[in-house]
């Protein structure tokens, strides 16, 4: 976290908005934010697990007091963590009115709770309560990783945006537990008062067998009983296939939608692109594919044949060039002089840190080119434009492709 310097105070207000940003937005890797994202994550982890083998009475006994130094851990930092998000959210919700209205706001929304729940009952357990009752908590702080993992935030936005839908297959199933246990109850309750003498008795059965589950603790004796547990068994298939299809495809839409999200906003501040229409970059985004490199790992070499443009999402490269080194960092590009002129590599580029990029091969850059006239002409301006940026390939690379057109 900052620490405060010369003339700054807690009640400073640009030191809060620079704690929001650490809180909320920089979590790109090796940044301040990612530092405090990875150490509250792993604080999470710890905080389950210690909960978990805290319930076996032999790890209980002989690490105990451990497990109860892990668990204060946890409420501290969960803790100095929920009051830190909630005076930095002053100023930085869409419908700012006041300070407290602000972070009213987030105290009363989704993960505000969640925060507030990964903490607070533990606090008062660990205070006043018997510390086994902690591991009916145990789900509280893991629910925080909701706010951590781009999948949890996916999956609960879609079944959010499904909500009506789910909610139709809840009464479809209803309805179809009510049919069949009122059938089973009509053919077996003289058969089988004991099981089926009632028509709550039967929607056990009914539940189980529409779920695929089986117990076998209950099942029709007669042949019309057993004709029904056919169909019974068959509409549960469908009943379970129905809901897990309509989450998977949502869930599928949802991630490609943030994806789309993400990068429409990487590329529309290319000035490469800025200039095109949404139908345009959207026809971009269709041919780009994502690559992530590690630490020190070679994306290309000097020498070798250009075939792909580079956007770097996040991360940092640096290119060695003949006579110097450069870096480029996030929202930058390189390689469209390469292509354009159709030369080789001038430089070696390697990743600073872990990089992730979207590239464009050169059959779809060329592709584009003579398929968007305006897309052209803005290339060779560009192109022209950035030969004095020593933060590319371009000087070199023209420089060569100059060289190779004399010869």
């Amino acid at each position: 976290m900052p620490t405060l310097g010369p003339g700054e105070s807690i009640r400073d207000p640009d030191l809060r908005d620079r704690l929001y940003e650490l809180l909320e937005h920089d979590h790109l890797p090796l940044s301040v934010g990612a530092r405090i994202v990875r150490a509250v994550v792993i604080v999470i982890f710890a905080d389950v697990l210690a909960t978990i083998l805290a319930s076996v009475p032999q790890f209980d006994a002989r690490f105990g007091p451990t497990f109860t130094a892990v668990k204060v851990m946890a409420v501290l930092v969960f803790g100095f963590e929920y009051v830190a998000r909630l005076w930095s959210v002053a100023g930085h919700t869409p419908q700012h009115v006041s300070p407290l209205r602000d972070r009213l706001q987030y105290a009363l929304s989704a993960l505000g709770v969640i925060d507030l729940l990964a903490f607070l009952p533990a606090a008062v357990v660990l205070a006043f309560g018997d510390h086994a009752t902690l591991a009916v908590l145990v789900v509280l702080p893991f629910l925080k990783l909701v706010r951590y993992s781009p999948a949890m935030r996916s999956l609960l936005a879609a079944i959010q945006a499904e909500r009506r839908t789910l909610v139709g297959c809840i009464a479809i199933l209803a309805g179809a537990v009510l049919l069949f246990a009122s059938l089973l109850y009509a053919v077996e309750r003289d058969v089988q008062p004991d099981k089926f003498g009632t028509i709550p008795d039967a929607m056990w059965w009914a539940i189980v067998t529409l779920g695929t589950v089986g117990y076998g603790d209950v099942v029709p004796v007669t042949s019309l009983g057993k004709a029904i547990s056919v169909f019974t068994i068959v509409g549960g298939l469908a009943m379970i296939a129905l809901p897990v299809a309509i989450i998977s495809n949502a869930f599928a839409d949802e991630v490609k939608r943030r994806d789309f999200v993400v990068t429409w906003g990487m590329l529309a501040r290319v000035p490469l692109f800025s200039h095109l229409s949404a139908s345009e970059i959207a026809d971009i985004m269709r041919l780009l594919r994502a690559r992530t490199i590690e630490t020190g790992e070679i994306l290309v070499r000097r020498g070798d044949v250009a075939s792909s443009m580079y956007f770097i999402t996040a991360g940092e490269v640096e290119i060695e060039l003949p006579t110097q080194c450069v870096r480029l960092a996030d929202g930058t590009f390189f390689g469209e002089i390469a292509l354009l002129h159709r030369t080789k590599r001038s430089g070696t580029v390697k990743a600073t840190r872990k990089t992730r990029l979207l590239v464009l091969d050169a059959q779809d850059f060329h592709a584009l080119i003579a398929r968007m006239p305006a897309l052209a002409a803005h290339v060779t301006t560009t192109a022209k434009a950035r030969m004095a940026d020593s933060g590319d390939l371009a000087i070199a690379e023209l420089s060569q492709a100059e060289h190779e057109e004399e010869a």
